[in-house]
């Protein structure tokens, strides 16, 4: 008799793989722990091959389930659209978004148009700004949510991703040749500022603001330059441009948390939708 893989196993396939822990797992699909384990149990006896590797930090991927992690999102997604278009369940219409410009420029594209081959009815409406931006448009309900930076120790966060920040410049430019040190950096409140003025200033290194922007491309346009030097997240490094570290005058960097927030204590089910979708995805990216 052949066997087939099962929607209901691929689905708990992918938010074990996903989260890498059967606690959290069990939380998100609602199951038992030991359901769970005995659904993985039947699914590595269907394809014949070990998925996971416990660790001390949790589940890892093997290298067979790597490979069935990307057909199960694939199916899954093919799953869910047929669905949505047979029964008329698909959602429909419009989230207000909120999200960074670095992060929109490395994670948008990617996280709208899978979110788009499930929804393809539900309209996203972006709004790039700094996180303290955003915050001020949830406050007064502006987007429904927003995708935001964090301290890595905050302790009311749901992390969804973690990120260095790194100082970046233009190749070959040299930064012992400038006393003070020019700086490219965001508004005064934002993370990346503050990071970067604390740990120069506890370094002893002196600098000055030589652009200050909250737009990205506007930083790294005088990073170009080579004028300035900047603060950004590992991910959004453009390719053109240098990470800087190994020297005096670039003192380590504290790493970020990226999560969501809602504008509503009780937001809309498409913009929890959207949201799980969210942290699905982004640990993925």
């Amino acid at each position: 008799m052949s066997l087939s893989l099962e929607i209901d196993l691929l689905r708990s396939f992918v938010v074990i793989a996903e989260t890498r822990a059967l606690t959290r797992a069990a939380d998100k699909v609602g199951r038992t722990q030991s359901a769970l384990s005995q659904q993985m149990k039947r699914l590595e006896e269907i394809v014949d091959q070990p998925l996971f590797q416990r660790t001390g930090r949790g589940m890892r991927l093997t290298y067979p389930g790597e490979r069935l992690l990307v057909h199960a999102q694939r199916i899954l997604r093919a799953h869910d659209e047929a669905m949505a278009d047979v029964c008329g369940t698909g959602l429909s219409g419009a989230i207000r978004f909120g999200c960074p410009d670095d992060y929109a420029a490395v994670f948008l594209p990617r996280l709208l148009r899978r979110f788009a081959s499930l929804h393809p009815q539900v309209q996203v409406e972006v709004l790039c700004a700094p996180t303290t931006r955003l915050l001020e448009h949830v406050a007064v309900q502006a987007v429904d949510l927003a995708l935001i930076s964090v301290t890595e120790s905050a302790s009311d966060a749901d992390i969804i991703r973690r990120e260095p920040l790194v100082w970046v410049g233009y190749p070959g430019v040299d930064a012992a040749q400038f006393d003070p040190l020019p700086l490219a950096l965001s508004d005064p409140d934002t993370l990346d500022h503050l990071a970067a003025c604390d740990v120069l200033q506890r370094a002893g290194r002196a600098f000055r603001i030589a652009y200050a922007s909250s737009s990205l491309a506007g930083l790294t346009a005088v990073v170009r330059s080579g004028q300035a030097f900047a603060v950004v997240t590992q991910t959004a490094v453009p390719s053109d441009l240098a990470i800087l570290s190994g020297e005096p005058a670039w003192p380590a960097l504290p790493t970020i948390g990226i999560t969501v927030k809602y504008a509503r204590k009780r937001p809309a089910h498409l913009t929890r939708v959207f949201a799980d979708h969210i942290r699905a995805t982004l640990p993925l990216l």
